[in-house]
């Protein structure tokens, strides 16, 4: 009976120390009709064992159509991180994965007009909310070598342009095959918002802003560690050849990566753990 007890006092100690992904829940007031917005965060093994220890964070923006939870069910995100931080690979960071399929599916500010769109401010939610939310309330780095984004398909799209417009919040951009620009999408066709998104997705175009930067513009840009992979059967392809090509004409360092693949999560899972190593090489460089 006393080693039953000593061992559940011992277990009682020891379960803090283990990573874990939790689903949180914060107050919301910039997106309309929305006062409350999930997400979730993984917090690294020994996260509660001292209050001392602030640790980097990756932001993740999910595809359309998905939750914040897809990272984990469908990436496997949480025993990757913990893998990945068991054989060195990477340090411990915290990680935390943004929600954009509530409401209205959509990552950027759209505000309402004589068509009657929504009134849906996402992107001052991201920046003025869910960030500030996020370093007040867990142990996390507030300068920018301390922060990274990236993201996937809508939200890979999101991740760039989130780096184009606030190059100074984030060390590394990371876009895995990211929707950038407005394509003729079958799918959207009996869709009844499918113009409203292709409509704003468009007028955040990262591809027209690059090309269109000033000198100020550009050299802000290359402050950022640039990375851009897409899968050679993905109907985002061309735009993120071309996004690379203003990069490159720009003189804007980047990596570009191009294997076999489709615009599914067999590619994001595959390209997940250059990710979180491409984040955690900039955390730990110092840079910026």
């Amino acid at each position: 009976m006393f080693r039953s007890i000593i061992l559940s006092s011992l277990f009682a100690i020891l379960m803090p120390l283990q990573a874990q992904i939790l689903q949180e829940v914060m107050p919301c007031r910039l997106l309309n009709g929305t006062t409350e917005r999930v997400f979730s965060i993984y917090l690294p093994q020994g996260y509660d064992a001292s209050a001392s220890v602030r640790y980097p964070v990756l932001y993740l923006m999910h595809g359309g159509g998905e939750w914040h939870g897809a990272w984990d069910r469908y990436d496997h995100l949480s025993a990757l991180a913990d893998s990945l931080t068991a054989r060195g690979d990477i340090s411990n960071m915290i990680i935390v994965c943004a929600e954009a399929n509530q409401g209205y599916m959509m990552y950027f500010n759209a505000y309402k007009d004589a068509e009657g769109t929504p009134d849906w401010q996402y992107e001052d939610y991201f920046f003025k909310e869910l960030i500030p939310y996020i370093e007040s309330n867990y142990r996390v780095r507030t300068d920018c070598g301390g922060r990274a984004i990236a993201g996937f398909s809508m939200g890979g799209g999101a991740a760039v342009v989130y780096g184009v417009h606030h190059p100074e919040m984030f060390s590394m951009v990371y876009g895995i095959s990211g929707y950038l620009r407005r394509q003729p999408l079958e799918f959207l066709k009996n869709d009844p918002t499918g113009e409203w998104r292709q409509r704003v997705i468009e007028q955040n175009n990262p591809i027209k802003r690059i090309a269109e930067g000033t000198e100020e513009d550009v050299s802000r840009w290359r402050n950022v560690d640039w990375h851009v992979s897409v899968g050679d059967h993905d109907f985002t392809l061309e735009a993120n050849m071309d996004m690379v090509k203003e990069f490159r004409d720009k003189h804007i360092p980047y990596s570009f990566t191009v294997h076999t693949g489709d615009h599914n999560h067999v590619w994001v899972s595959s390209m997940l753990p250059d990710v979180l190593k491409c984040a955690d090489r900039q955390f730990t460089s110092g840079n910026k």
